[in-house]
């Protein structure tokens, strides 16, 4: 009787004292880790995600392999497998040596070796590139003065306009100066289009953060632009944004041209900032104008915000 009393006792305390809380049934117990793609073990798992149970692993990583880093970083946000497979060094290879083609695979890899210890991933985030998969936009704003209609007032006008300038991989640039907006530019920077819309080619070099590049203004007193960036990011591997450190014009000879295309950064390679070569067409140091580019992506050209008119955005601070 008094084991009994005892028992009923401990049941009616326990029913107060202590709650349901089933996952403390979890503790003790080892969770198995999803393997990841080309893992060594050897142990059957079974994959808790659909996607995984039907896509092979070797599907999954030929899906991988035709993406972009950029959305190779998103999707290593997914999950732990993801992330893993997403961190192979064959991804990153690949995107290093199309992102610095021009240094040549043989600089690449040993710069890889000297100064990233062997990592893609490591040199893909860490050194400074410049970027392909859109533009480079820097808007720029003034104050011009109006025709006073009335003695009492003195109207202003805020003029606004951009500099876009898009880099390929093989050492070639594209430059524009417009008032239009990003959206509208988009479909014009491209080699195949003419003369008539105003869009320059030339030819650029990145050493370390720095950027040279050049390009020739064709006409009766060709013109040759020198421009000086320095490329940096707001995060790391980002590199979207670039200073505007100089932009200087100068004359050049008809005799030391060759070709109109050329790479114009051979001939005005050793000039001074205030040379020219034609007396008709003065060095310029250009002052105004020395607002930072902001990289915007194809994909965000439409929704970028540097779409906005002047009376909605009159001032953009890029950071």
């Amino acid at each position: 009787m008094t084991s009994e009393a005892g028992a009923s006792f401990h049941f009616r305390t326990s029913q107060f004292t202590g709650t349901q809380r089933p996952w403390l049934d979890l503790y003790g117990v080892r969770l198995r880790a999803v393997p990841y793609f080309g893992s060594a073990s050897s142990r059957p798992f079974v994959d808790p995600a659909l996607i995984h149970r039907c896509l092979p692993d070797e599907l999954l990583f030929e899906v991988f392999t035709r993406m972009t880093p950029y959305s190779l970083g998103k999707a290593a946000c997914v999950c732990r497998k993801w992330r893993y497979t997403i961190r192979h060094p064959v991804f990153w290879r690949s995107a290093c040596l199309k992102a610095w083609q021009a240094s040549g695979p043989v600089e690449n890899y040993r710069i890889i070796q000297s100064v990233y210890g062997g990592s893609w991933r490591k040199m893909w985030l860490v050194r400074p590139r410049l970027r392909t998969d859109g533009l480079y936009v820097s808007r720029n704003t003034y104050i011009r003065a109006g025709v006073a209609e009335w003695k009492v007032t003195n109207p202003v006008h805020v003029v606004c306009y951009y500099r876009y300038i898009r880099f390929y991989p093989s050492g070639r640039f594209l430059y524009k100066n417009s008032s239009q907006k990003v959206k509208e530019v988009v479909k014009f920077m491209n080699f195949r289009t003419s003369k008539a819309d105003c869009v320059f080619s030339g030819h650029y070099t990145l050493t370390n953060d720095q950027v040279e590049a050049a390009l020739l203004y064709p006409g009766l007193r060709r013109t040759v632009l020198r421009i000086r960036l320095r490329v940096r990011g707001t995060t790391a591997g980002a590199n979207n944004r670039l200073d505007l450190l100089s932009l200087v014009t100068s004359g050049v000879n008809d005799s030391e041209i060759n070709d109109p295309d050329g790479d114009m950064l051979g001939v005005v390679e050793g000039w001074e900032e205030d040379e020219t070569h034609n007396p008709d067409v003065p060095a310029v140091s250009h002052r105004r104008g020395f607002t930072p580019f902001v990289f915007v992506p194809f994909e965000e050209v439409e929704t970028s915000v540097l779409n906005l008119p002047v009376d909605k955005m009159d001032y953009f601070v890029p950071g």
